[in-house]
């Protein structure tokens, strides 16, 4: 029976700084910081213990142009490391990698092999009867659709092609090398080996379409389990594990507080959301925390939010299931009778009609057929869209609940300067 394996990666961002990272005593934001590097180890690792024919990077590896050379020089120590195990390694660049000037400066061991960039390549292995087909992006801003310059699979093989891009546009990503399904399937490859969307993705599964995710969350945008496919052709069938490898989990907990009463109770209530949200001890979590619901605390808990956060990140220190760092506490609960008891404020008033119209008006205001639409128009200009989590941030439901919590807020902040004389 013949037996070929094969592990696919994407989106490495070796070095990429974290976004938001603030240490402070005890938390491990040294573990969070060098999270990227330490994924890539699990990678070459698991390489190695699943003794696989090859390793698969499809783009991103680097994270622009960094200026540390160490960056390059680890990469390098790690592929050697493969290279000592008979293991051969295929990477194409992709649109981060293709703004780095020092990655052209880098000898890769010889077990490793960089598809070109100016017209799609094939490294063939005799021994595997594989053929692998990619082409590197020759600048960031690649907006052709290069996967219809691939050639056609050869029948006596098994066709792997890879491939660095934003698919057909729908996944919500950068226009960075776009193709469509029927592209892709008329090259009769066995498996297209993907990268660029940071999101676990199956396309098709005849032929297997992935993209496995990239491989460490790098921000609160980026959350769950995050690692690469193992693929393993039997007689020429091919078969898909997914692997979990990142050392460093980004979880975004809600904490719902509508049946607290006290600040304490806030705090209980969040440990008991944590223990059941952090429950992989092997896992350092990097987690915002969310609190929601209908309470009175509110206000208090938005007016005392660095005392919040304190209180909270002092209290994951103590959580004993796994190292916790604490990246942000906010407060998104509202109080739906402090609305109503300032109802007959003038001025609260008309910033409730206000709140009211832009919650209603938001479909609208967000539409792509909008052109006086100003949030659509940054929608279209902003390019990091995926770094960045613009397409949550600016979804309807998150900006109802912000116009809630400007309002509550405000509602609170009238009440304690006595501006209310109804209460």
């Amino acid at each position: 029976m013949d037996k070929i394996t094969l592990l696919h990666a994407a989106d490495l961002h070796i070095d990429s700084p974290m976004h938001g990272l603030v240490a402070y005593e005890g938390s491990p934001a040294e573990t969070v910081r060098t999270a990227t590097r330490n994924a890539f180890e699990s990678l070459v690792s698991t390489a190695i213990e699943e003794k696989v024919d090859l390793l698969l990077i499809a783009g991103d590896l680097y994270d622009g142009d960094w200026k540390d050379y160490n960056t390059g020089l680890f990469v390098i120590d790690r592929l050697s490391e493969l290279n000592a195990n008979n293991i051969r390694v295929v990477i194409i660049q992709g649109n981060h990698d293709a703004q780095s000037q020092l990655t052209k400066k880098l000898r890769f061991p010889p077990n490793t092999t960089l598809l070109g960039s100016k017209e799609p390549e094939v490294r063939i292995f005799d021994d595997l009867g594989v053929a692998v087909y990619g082409q590197s992006y020759p600048t960031r801003d690649t907006s052709d659709n290069i996967a219809a310059n691939y050639p056609k699979g050869d029948l006596g093989l098994i066709n792997i092609g890879m491939l660095h891009t934003c698919f057909d546009g729908t996944l919500g990503h950068d226009r960075y090398a776009p193709c469509g399904l029927d592209t892709l399937k008329s090259k009769g490859y066995d498996y297209w080996a993907l990268g660029h969307v940071h999101k676990r993705k199956i396309i098709d599964t005849d032929p297997y379409i992935v993209f496995p995710g990239n491989l460490q969350g790098r921000h609160i945008r980026e959350t769950g389990p995050k690692g690469a496919s193992l693929v393993t052709f039997t007689d020429g069938e091919p078969s898909l594990d997914e692997l979990v490898l990142a050392n460093v989990r980004w979880e975004h907990c809600y904490v719902d507080i509508s049946e607290a009463k006290s600040l304490e109770d806030c705090i209980s209530t969040c440990y008991e959301q944590l223990e059941s949200t952090c429950v992989d001890g092997s896992k350092t979590y990097a987690v915002r925390i969310e609190f929601t619901g209908n309470t009175n605390l509110t206000g208090m808990l938005q007016e005392k939010i660095t005392h919040l956060t304190n209180e909270i990140r002092a209290m994951s220190l103590d959580f004993h299931k796994a190292p916790i760092w604490i990246e942000k506490v906010k407060v998104s609960s509202f109080y739906e009778k402090s609305l109503g008891t300032f109802a007959n404020n003038e001025l609260l008033g008309e910033l409730k009609e206000i709140a009211q119209t832009i919650k209603t008006d938001l479909p609208s205001l967000l539409s792509d057929n909008n052109p006086l639409s100003v949030i659509s128009s940054l929608k279209n200009k902003i390019n990091t869209a995926e770094q960045y989590g613009l397409d949550d941030f600016l979804s309807t439901q998150h900006l109802a609940n912000m116009t809630d919590e400007a309002v509550s807020m405000l509602a609170y902040l009238l009440k304690i300067q006595g501006v209310d004389n109804e209460d």
